[in-house]
């Protein structure tokens, strides 16, 4: 739909005398679907180009929407896709289905595609017709499917946004108020929309803001979650905002290189370049070994970046089978395992051929064989130490162990 500038005249005085956002609404869609002219400073953007898009793809904003959920294997296909995602905002999900209690709001989890895989529920509600229908796992709520609403926007674009009452494309979903964020994954990729949504009355409070403060938290973990083998820094320009949701997080690779930043991140260090290098000495201003060697200390330790600005860092190693080794204090301690061994293995030092290639895996090795040496080959202190069980340690030193035997095979 191909609209024309906005006229000025009638047009403009009416614009001057509507003071409610209601009223505002109210006219711009009349000057929209009416008139042909684009309501600009009466509603968002996003909603224009959202009205814009459901134009071309349904005809009538007077239907009503069924509402009606995925075929029964695409719904099984979604939530195992999903899983991570699920486990990852679990804890965040419970503590909003709390927090919104008693506010008549409902949260929806979707995934990248707009369909439902969370819902909290909230049996004292009152009469909800359309949220009743709406608010179901496996029910697609795509801009495709539903028209102009909060999450169809996010899952479109990718950016957060609110839409409120009858700036929703078709006329059944007036009484609707809902705010939709984002969340990424380790590529940079849209993982899911988290929303708020409330029906015949407005929220009370900052919906966007709490949405918003809730994808950041679960968007984090997620990216914690898929880090495996990976060295995660944690910083900040405050060591107090650590363990926070504003904390900034970034994920360097086996090969010493940055693969991922957080929202926080990049504010902090930078975009990270669509192709080119990027070895975290290049964008951090600290080459792996000095990383490595920051994160052996419990406490976060100031450290200045490339672009000079001086900044709080933890470092946490994730080894290959999922173990968290402890490098800063907002990490969660890895118990030792309840089982006692009957010793240490016959060969308490593991080789050192690959100790020293300069890769994430070789600083994790060189690590345990220090900590290994400076207790004398005792494993059960340098579990300790290390925070991870014995049972990781000998499987380490058997794989490493295997490993020196094929090779001399």
């Amino acid at each position: 739909m191909s609209l024309p500038p906005s006229r000025r005249g009638a047009d403009g005085l009416r614009q001057l005398f509507s003071t409610t956002r209601a009223e505002r609404v109210a006219l711009a869609r009349q000057q929209f679907f009416e008139e042909g002219v684009r309501p600009s400073g009466l509603v968002g953007e996003q909603v224009i180009q959202s009205w814009m898009r459901c134009t071309r793809e349904h005809a009538d904003r007077g239907r009503l929407i069924a509402f009606d959920p995925v075929t029964a294997s695409r719904l099984h296909a979604t939530l195992n896709r999903n899983r991570e995602l699920l486990d990852a905002a679990r804890v965040e999900l419970q503590t909003m289905e709390s927090s919104l209690a008693g506010t008549d709001s409902r949260v929806l989890l979707t995934d990248a595609q707009g369909v439902i895989v969370h819902v909290t529920h909230n049996p004292s509600a009152p009469a909800q017709p359309i949220l009743r229908k709406t608010a179901r796992v496996g029910v697609n709520i795509a801009e495709s499917v539903v028209g102009t609403t909060a999450p169809g926007i996010v899952a479109r674009t990718g950016q957060a946004c609110t839409v409120d009452g009858a700036e929703h494309y078709f006329d059944y979903l007036r009484e609707m108020q809902c705010a939709a964020a984002p969340i990424r994954d380790v590529h940079g990729r849209l993982a899911a929309v988290l929303d708020i949504t409330v029906e015949a009355r407005p929220f009370g409070f900052d919906a966007a803001s709490m949405v918003a403060l809730y994808a950041t938290t679960i968007e984090n973990r997620l990216l914690l979650a898929q880090s495996a083998d990976r060295l995660v820094l944690r910083f900040q320009a405050s060591p107090g905002l650590l363990g926070t949701p504003l904390e900034a997080l970034a994920g360097v690779g086996p090969d010493g290189s940055v693969e991922w930043l957080n929202a926080a991140g990049a504010r902090l260090i930078g975009r990270l370049p669509e192709s080119g290098p990027r070895d975290v000495e290049r964008v951090f201003g600290l080459d792996l070994r000095t990383l490595m060697r920051l994160g052996r200390h419990e406490a976060a330790r100031p450290v200045r970046l490339a672009s000079g600005l001086g900044v709080w860092l933890q470092a946490r190693l994730q080894a290959p089978d999922g173990v968290d080794f402890r490098h800063g204090v907002s990490m969660a301690v890895v118990p030792v395992e309840g089982h006692a061994a009957s010793g240490p293995p016959a060969a308490a030092t593991p080789p050192r051929a690959a100790a020293g290639d300069g890769t994430l895996h070789g600083h994790s090795r060189r690590l345990i064989e220090e900590t290994l040496a400076a207790h004398g080959g005792n494993i059960s202190h340098a579990a300790r130490q290390l925070r991870v069980s014995r049972g990781t340690l000998y499987r380490r030193l058997r794989s490493w162990a295997a490993g020196a035997a094929g090779q001399d095979g």
